[in-house]
């Protein structure tokens, strides 16, 4: 369940709260403007929900991701053994409403998985996603068994030259990248780029090796065909974990994009970051993954 306005004052995470209209946010919302054809989707104001469901529809709906009898990887972030009010992952009930959306756009599959830190029962069952998506009729499959992962090269890649990717993640024929938008203690931010390490087998890699280039490299695997960033309620700090609910702030908006850059340049000015401190995001640009130059795209902005 995703907390209220009202439940954050009663937990004593006022200052957070303070830091909900900072100032990208009143920038990005100053004018509603619409377009036929967005570049990315700023949503405000609803839960999660409510949020994806103004937002893919003014991106033109699901449809336009995925036809008839395709299969599709819905990938979080269940991470974590963390229920969602810690804001470690990835929101549930947005979640199934994809999963339900996708469905309805004529999807003979849909599939959750995410190769987790913590126990993998543990995550997906504390996390809510699990329950979630399987009421909406969803396929959770477990992302901790070896057998499932396949060794492939990585081109154009300089660091990760190969890695042991899930087979669900390769052979599907959509990639819905749905990441929590959070402080990371190494990376800095975690969101849709850093939601990547969960279809590898070999996180440690990325550590040892070079974790930024890792991080932009994995997005040359194939690239996500939508990716929606939950940032209804944010890790502030102490992330990618959290240690108490004080971590975390209510910022109660969502990005939907096609380009992982350019959504992950906009989660970090959420997080009021300074974008050059993440280096994986401009060696990511580089790779041609995305753009981090948001304010030459056409971004819808809504406000429920």
């Amino acid at each position: 369940m995703q907390l209220s306005r009202r439940e954050f004052i009663k937990m004593g995470v006022g200052a957070g709260l303070a830091m909900t209209c900072g100032s990208f946010a009143e920038s990005l919302f100053a004018q509603e403007g619409k377009s036929s054809s967005p570049d990315m989707i700023a949503v405000r104001n609803g839960n999660p929900a409510q949020m994806f469901e103004s937002g893919i529809k003014e991106f033109g709906g699901m449809s336009r991701f995925v036809k008839s009898g395709q299969a599709v990887v819905v990938k979080p972030n269940i991470g974590w053994a963390k229920t969602p009010e810690f804001g470690a992952t990835t929101s549930p009930e947005l979640v199934a409403k994809i999963v339900e959306h996708c469905y309805k756009a004529g999807a003979k599959k849909v599939y959750v998985f995410d190769n987790t830190c913590n126990s993998w029962n543990d995550c997906y069952e504390k996390s809510g996603i699990a329950k979630a998506a399987k009421d909406a009729n969803a396929d959770v499959k477990p992302g901790n068994r070896e057998e499932n992962y396949k060794k492939m090269s990585v081109k154009g890649a300089t660091v990760l030259k190969d890695a042991m990717v899930h087979e669900l993640f390769t052979e599907a024929d959509v990639v819905i990248n749905v990441p929590i938008l959070k402080h990371h203690g190494s990376a800095q931010m975690t969101a849709a780029l850093k939601n990547y390490m969960g279809v590898v087998w070999d996180r440690r890699f990325f550590h040892s090796k070079g974790l930024h280039e890792c991080i932009a490299e994995s997005a040359l695997i194939r690239k996500a065909d939508l990716t929606i960033v939950d940032a209804y309620q944010v890790m502030k700090q102490n992330g990618p974990r959290g240690l108490t609910k004080a971590d975390i702030m209510l910022k109660q908006m969502q990005i939907i994009a096609t380009d992982m850059v350019a959504a992950d340049t906009a989660a970090a000015k959420i997080l009021e970051f300074d974008t050059s401190k993440i280096a994986y995001l401009k060696k990511a640009e580089d790779l041609k993954i995305g753009t981090m130059a948001i304010d030459k795209l056409t971004i819808n902005k809504i406000t429920l």
